[in-house]
């Protein structure tokens, strides 16, 4: 089971039954709806998040665990807060002024906002993948090693030169086996010092997988990472990500309901003020959820 805090199977509603978007039912979330439960441990674990942009309160006292080494897919109409949420998990919040975060988060056990915490540290072991690809003005190989070489990784002093572990050998090691693990090191092995935008728009995004995982992460975060690309790489993109959770942890943010169904273990549904309302095993929230207002969106009545 995960290492959440202990739940009751008392039912609880939400105190926010205020408005909702158009054509969507006005109902109370019950506590069980979201209460997903697990084998092994959780690799995030979130208590009581609440998110505040100023007077917006974005997120409303979300709690849920993911489970390591799967892909969680978060759904929900635009503005319901996802991506905040997404952006939580690795304190991104933190580079919005406006933002308040308020809640708990926990990586393998220790809390992420906690005083102290090393942000470049947490951002390297929990990576992120962006909406609209946005590959370095550089060569694929430097798009690849820049962060090992940022985070000192890459060791290129006069001393490892003479002991024979010099930069080049580990750098090329390092970006085959990025762009393998990203699916694309056969479309590019013979263009590594090519400008990265040269790259078609599904290829830079599947470079920007492959930068994340140079910085050897355990939790790949994508926000959308599909939205901006034609069908075939889409669907290079959804095959990755399934290869993918079997090495590490994928949270996925998506607006199409399709692909979630298609690529994830479990789905969290937020909806109108930044509600988690259901969150449970993906055929489950697609086949029978719990919520009218889970069934309505997905059979397309409202968002």
């Amino acid at each position: 089971m995960s290492n959440a805090k202990p739940r009751t199977d008392e039912q609880h509603t939400s105190t926010n039954t205020g408005t909702t978007t158009a054509g969507e039912t006005d109902e109370a979330v019950r506590e069980e709806w979201t209460d997903y439960r697990f084998e092994g441990e959780a690799k995030l674990s979130v208590e009581d998040l609440d998110v505040y942009y100023g007077d917006d309160h974005a997120l409303e006292s979300v709690s849920m665990d993911i489970p390591e080494e799967s892909v969680t897919a978060l759904i929900g109409p635009s503005g319901c807060g996802k991506s905040t949420y997404l952006r939580c998990l690795n304190r991104m919040n933190d580079r919005i002024a406006a933002a308040e975060v308020d809640g708990s988060v926990t990586f393998d056990g220790d809390e992420i906002y906690q005083d102290g915490v090393n942000l470049v540290e947490l951002r390297k072991r929990v990576g992120m993948v962006f909406q609209s690809p946005n590959p370095f003005p550089k060569s694929i190989r430097d798009n690849i090693t820049y962060g090992p070489r940022k985070h000192g990784d890459l060791d290129s002093g006069v001393l490892a030169k003479l002991l024979g572990t010099a930069t080049t050998e580990k750098a090329d090691a390092l970006v085959e086996q990025s762009l393998r693990n990203a699916a694309l090191w056969d479309e590019v092995q013979d263009r590594l010092d090519d400008n990265a935008l040269e790259l078609s728009g599904g290829q830079q995004q599947r470079l920007c997988i492959a930068r994340c995982l140079a910085t050897d992460p355990e939790v790949i975060l994508m926000d959308e990472p599909a939205s901006a690309l034609d069908p075939i790489a889409t669907s290079r993109i959804e095959d990755l990500i399934a290869d993918l959770a079997e090495d590490y942890t994928v949270v996925v943010v998506t607006h199409n309901m399709q692909q979630a169904q298609r690529i994830s273990d479990q789905t969290a549904v937020f909806l109108t003020g930044g509600q988690l309302v259901e969150y449970d095993d993906t055929e489950k929230i697609f086949t029978d959820p719990e919520s009218q207002r889970v069934e309505d969106y997905i059979t397309g009545k409202f968002g």
